[in-house]
């Protein structure tokens, strides 16, 4: 199944040559291949049945490869809309804005799913205070520099805080999200969790009139160790100005109650306040309402729209469809409406005056919004019921969640309509997949809807993985090109969902990537690998005799010679003990380090400056396998070194070179070469450079 197209394409005869071909190189005793020799008659019986095997595996239905996919563990991966955080710096008072604002970056629409408060206040001052003294670091408020600052000092402890001062009323706001630039190391893992703290545990405060008061708070920075959200929850109690930093305002607190970082966290930026938006673009909207008399609609995709109207006659029943009208005592299923000042529209139901209205019970009402596009264009088809039947819908790229069928079928008394969303199942449902990137639906199984008419309902659009914007734009609201939003952090998570040949391929890499330890690159693979940590370099050492797996590992540090920590340790064991064969043993080995010192005389022609500087810097360059793609236990050989030397423009000649080992029990000197035992990096030690001038 995974290499269908290879079967597609061979014929019976082809695979016949290549039967007879290889028969002469299989077997030499065998010399009959005329038709009459059972052999080839058994061989011809067996090609033409593997012919019509791969002919049948390639018409397999889409629903029978991805169950088989599934057998594996493999199902679609769903679609999302790109999430950006954005600013709103340049509103200036309080204000709201409501579910279905729009925002737009060139052909890009971005919208906010709910009502949301903003222009309620600023993140003026940052102060970090360590053992009662505080440092001003308010520089990392400016979006236009990126200035590190050690945001707990130079050695993080628990009682080091950091102090963020707001200039306005927070008491109304629920919900602070801040954005936080990190210093990062490219070596780090993504933690599977990304609310796992490995290297630090946080407590969040916030200033009120009983001072202090603990606060919740959803950290996606892994307590300041990424890049990365933090959504921090406001007490019910009111907060208060805080006077204890060196300036007064509104003041939220996190304090490290454990520090025990790799690598010290340093800060860049700091975002505030912010909301988040999904890029997406509504094309039909949907709402609902228990209400069966008077209901209020406003239009989040303009005022130029069309409004289809169901109603609930029956508890548990299908819709029934209502037709607008400003008349009243119009006999029929009708429904006054009327368009209000603020923009919005009212709709009235009244049995009393036509004879039909929706009776009161959960989503006694369904008001269906659609631009003139998908108006024109929203009948999609016919549930024909047979296996798979696949619809072309006349829009794609279109966003999961929003996407609903409206199926309409018939009865004594008129139609009757039905919201089906894609792969909802229940006794007589209409069971179908939507491939939302091409635009597609599969119906995998009609239900009681045969012969039933298919209506496009909520529809938005998306950009996919193009909505993922960069950092640094800035966004301007519809209806208002005064005003800009900037997003701190790249927009996350646009994506289509996943067809059937990228979930194969997700598949074959996942059947390719090592989850047992049994050889030594696998071992190194899974620890360089494990979640969370920052792993340079790691050597695993076979020892067969003891049936002992030694690792050494590298991390990543701030210090010249990185330690191995027992968090390391720890988690890396772990990593290694779900997946070592049940025989193997492993232990993990903390790095050495050996200098290696150099003696050399070096010719350099003349009129060059900085010779010295230069042949110094290219040998501890060649030397250094701390911080190069050397790996523990590398042989270091004369003639890198020699011909390193050589290479340099200012270079003349190398006139002698010698190395040597400063510690002989973790390196040795042999035919010039330098062999380091196997859990050992070299690093430059002692030069002893001898410049000539040459006289040419």
């Amino acid at each position: 199944m995974l290499n269908v197209e290879d079967l597609k394409g061979r014929t019976y005869e082809e695979r016949m040559e290549d039967v007879m071909r290889e028969l002469p190189i299989r077997s030499s005793e065998w010399t009959n291949y005329n038709a009459s020799d059972p052999g080839i008659t058994i061989i011809e019986n067996l090609t033409a049945f593997s012919a019509l095997q791969g002919a049948e595996i390639v018409n397999l239905s889409y629903r029978a490869k991805m169950a088989l996919l599934k057998m594996a563990g493999f199902v679609p991966a769903r679609g999302k809309c790109a999430r950006v955080l954005l600013s709103d710096e340049e509103i200036t008072r309080p204000g709201i804005l409501r579910a279905g604002q729009r925002f737009h970056i060139g052909d890009l629409c971005f919208e906010t799913n709910k009502d949301i408060s903003v222009g309620c206040g600023r993140i003026t001052d940052v102060f970090a205070c360590s053992g009662g003294e505080f440092r001003d670091i308010s520089y990392v408020l400016d979006k236009e520099i990126s200035v590190p600052a050690k945001l707990f000092g130079d050695s993080p402890k628990a009682g080091n805080s950091v102090y963020f001062i707001i200039d306005g009323d927070i008491a109304a706001l629920k919900e602070i999200i801040l954005y936080i630039k990190m210093v990062e190391k490219s070596y780090r893992n993504k933690t599977v969790d990304r609310l796992e703290h490995i290297f630090a545990d946080l407590e969040w405060e916030c200033y009120t009139a009983e001072g202090f008061v603990k606060i919740s708070a959803r950290d996606f920075t892994n307590a300041f160790v990424n890049s990365g959200e933090i959504r921090v929850a406001l007490p019910d109690r009111k907060p208060e100005i805080c006077d204890e930093a060196p300036q007064k305002g509104y003041c939220i607190r996190a304090t490290l109650k454990r520090a025990d970082y790799d690598i010290v966290p340093k800060i860049t930026n700091v975002f505030g306040f912010l909301f988040e938006v999904w890029q997406k673009d509504t094309r039909s909207f949907s709402t609902t309402s228990n209400k069966n008399d008077l209901i209020k609609v406003t239009s989040p995709i303009g005022e130029d729209v069309h409004y289809l109207i169901f109603g609930k006659e029956n508890k548990g029943s299908s819709y029934r469809r209502y037709e607008l009208t400003t008349e009243d005592y119009r006999n029929g299923r009708f429904v006054n409406y009327e368009k209000n000042d603020d923009g919005s529209v009212s709709f009235t139901f009244s049995e009393e005056k036509h004879g039909y209205a929706p009776i009161k019970v959960k989503d006694a009402v369904r008001v269906i919004l659609y631009s003139e596009e998908v108006m024109r264009r929203y009948n999609v088809g016919k549930v024909i019921g047979y296996d798979d039947q696949e619809i072309q819908l006349p829009i794609k790229k279109i966003v999961h969640e929003t996407f609903f069928l409206i199926a309409r079928r018939k009865d004594e008394n008129g139609y009757l309509y039905d919201f089906v969303r894609p792969e909802k199942k229940a006794d007589g449902a209409l069971y179908y997949h939507l491939l939302e990137g091409d635009g597609r639906i599969i119906i995998e199984d009609a239900g009681d809807f045969i012969d039933a008419d298919l209506f496009m309902g909520g529809v938005s659009v998306t950009a996919g993985n193009l909505g993922n914007i960069a950092a640094g734009n800035r966004l301007s609201i519809e209806g208002d090109s005064g005003i800009h939003f900037y997003n701190p952090g790249a927009a996350t998570g646009g994506c289509f969902r996943e067809n059937l040949d990228q979930v194969r391929e997700r598949f074959l890499m996942d059947m390719r990537t090592p989850y047992r330890a049994v050889t030594a690159a696998d071992y190194e693979k899974l620890a360089i690998t494990t979640p969370g940590l920052c792993i340079k370099k790691a050597k695993a050492i076979m020892s067969e005799n003891e049936n002992l797996v030694r690792l050494v590992i590298l991390p990543e540090s701030d210090e010249t010679f990185p330690k191995l920590s027992n968090i390391y340790i720890d988690r890396v064991k772990a990593r290694l003990e779900d997946r070592r064969l049940i025989t193997s043993k492993f232990m993990i080995i903390k790095p050495s380090f050996v200098p290696v010192g150099v003696k050399c005389t070096v010719y350099v022609k003349r009129h060059y400056s900085d010779c010295r500087k230069q042949i110094i810097e290219r040998i501890r360059t060649i030397l250094d396998y701390i911080n190069s793609d050397h790996n523990f236990g590398d042989k270091l050989q004369f003639e890198d070194v020699f011909h390193g030397i050589e290479d340099l423009e200012c270079v003349e000649y190398v006139y002698e070179l010698s190395l040597f080992s400063e510690n002989n029990n973790l390196a040795q000197l042999k035919e010039f070469d330098i062999y380091p035992r196997q859990d050992v990096l070299c690093y430059p030690g002692e030069i002893n450079l001898e410049i000539v001038s040459s006289d040419r």
